[in-house]
């Protein structure tokens, strides 16, 4: 690409004379509103931009609706980052829109491709762009990301490195003086140039490569946007109602895709992660100089049938001296509350070794085998096993010397049959493939309808013809 030409992604602003000396020091709150409605809008453009994908993967074609849905998202973050600290070059609040507000200071307008390459849609948004990552990520720092990098497309950007330093240094200019340098203005809006730039690229909008050059200034070199040769200016398309209703299709579809891992990774698990006998277990090493290792209270109530669902534990304790003996019991919480009150004992709240509370004091009363509240039990030397059906109540597992003698260096492996996990699995899947279903469906609607309503203005323009 000729690196003079005019881009196909415009970006222009027009920098506030009469900018407030205060206000931006508060624009971080007053943006709130439109930061919340972006992360949800960047929700639906990431699953729009994943289904652009297949359909130029396919026809070589992005789809208008959703390239128009995907344009007006990319605008409304333009505008809020003008406004707050990508600039701070208007005090004029952001319109909550998707559609181009020729009024407002920052504009943004990318052109239709008619086409585009189904070999560059495979490549372009993670392997071409790497070069262009790393210079934004200079330009906005941390607070720059691609989406593309795990699927393509979705980008986004805020306040942060040179972007941001300049930034703050106009702002205190500005609180000091009353005027914003225009040097820095400059020099910042070529920045923000490039980064919405390669936003676009990303998020397969064009095959383009983005120019390595600073377009400096708030007048963009491919000058005002203009019109569509066939249908002249569109109307716009995405009422409030389409786009509510895109965004909670989006999110039901996010929120499936985690459901569908999730349910996926129980039915592995169950069909591939099970010891011998049946178990799904998790080791651990724990050390204590205190008189005991204690789990936290362990509930099981409310469960129907827990013991089908959770089926038998088994816990087994081996201590690092294969000679040294060891104890281990389950005691109701009460119980093992009584017996250990008053008792030096450390206490695991999970399954790491690294989530482990100290409790202060001296010997037990009475070593641990003499207590009788164990409801299983096990002492001696080398690995010490207790298997157990779950049942109701609050229960704790507690690790001894069998003569209540203090230090414990162990390894300990717990384990469950949990027999109801095929059933959990198959109800994750279930779950998730109804909201996927749901999401997919409050998607396609709208965008089925933008589209109609877009070849009406299609076939009206070439009627009038």
């Amino acid at each position: 690409m000729d690196d003079r030409r005019p881009y196909p992604v415009r970006v222009e602003a027009d920098l506030d004379p009469n900018l407030s000396r205060w206000l931006w020091l508060v624009k971080w709150l007053l943006a709130v509103p439109h930061y919340f409605l972006l992360a949800l809008l960047w929700a639906a453009f990431a699953v729009l931009t994943v289904v652009a994908f297949f359909a130029i993967l396919v026809t070589g074609r992005y789809p208008r609706t959703i390239f128009d849905f995907n344009v007006g998202v990319l605008r409304w973050s333009w505008r809020v980052h003008y406004y707050a600290y990508a600039a701070l070059g208007t005090d004029a609040y952001p319109p909550f829109t998707l559609a181009d507000v020729p009024a407002y200071p920052a504009r943004l307008e990318i052109d239709y491709p008619e086409r585009l390459s189904r070999g560059l849609v495979l490549v372009k948004w993670w392997l071409l762009a790497l070069p262009q990552y790393v210079i934004v990520g200079l330009f906005a720092g941390g607070g720059a990301w691609f989406v593309g990098r795990s699927e393509p497309g979705q980008f986004h950007w805020a306040a942060g490195g040179l972007i941001g330093v300049l930034v703050l240094v106009a702002g205190v200019v500005l609180l000091v003086t009353g005027s914003y340098p225009k040097p820095v203005f400059d020099f910042v809006l070529g920045m923000d140039r490039w980064v919405v730039r390669v936003g676009a690229y990303a998020a397969l909008m064009t095959d383009d490569y983005p120019p390595f050059r600073l377009d400096m200034g708030g007048t963009d070199p491919a000058g005002p946007s203009r019109p569509d040769e066939r249908t002249g200016w569109p109307a716009h398309r995405w009422t409030g109602g389409r786009v509510a209703s895109v965004v909670l299709g989006a999110v039901l579809a996010l929120t499936s895709m985690g459901l569908l891992t999730g349910g996926g990774a129980l039915l592995w698990a169950d069909r591939s992660a099970r010891d011998a006998d049946g178990y799904l277990t998790t080791t651990e090493s724990f050390s204590t100089s205190q008189y005991a290792l204690s789990t936290g209270k362990i509930v099981l109530g409310g469960w129907p049938a827990s013991s089908d669902v959770l089926g038998d534990v088994r816990v087994r304790v081996t201590e690092t001296n294969p000679a040294t003996p060891v104890f281990v019991g389950i005691a109701t919480s009460a119980d093992a509350g009584r017996y250990l009150a008053g008792v030096g004992y450390a206490t695991v709240r999970t399954p790491s070794s690294a989530s482990v509370t100290v409790n202060a004091g001296g010997a037990p009363a009475v070593p641990p085998e003499s207590a009788g509240i164990w409801a299983v039990r096990s002492a001696g030397p080398g690995t010490q096993t207790v298997s157990w059906p779950l049942r109701a109540g609050d229960w704790t597992l507690v690790v001894m010397r069998p003569d209540g003698a203090p230090g414990l260096d162990v390894r300990a492996e717990a384990g469950a049959t949990i027999p109801g996990l095929p059933w959990i699995a198959t109800g994750v899947l279930g779950a998730g493939a109804v909201l996927l279903l749901f999401g997919a469906l409050l998607i396609a609607v709208p965008v089925h309808r933008a589209s109609r309503q877009q070849k009406g203005e299609e076939d009206a323009h070439a009627h009038r013809v």
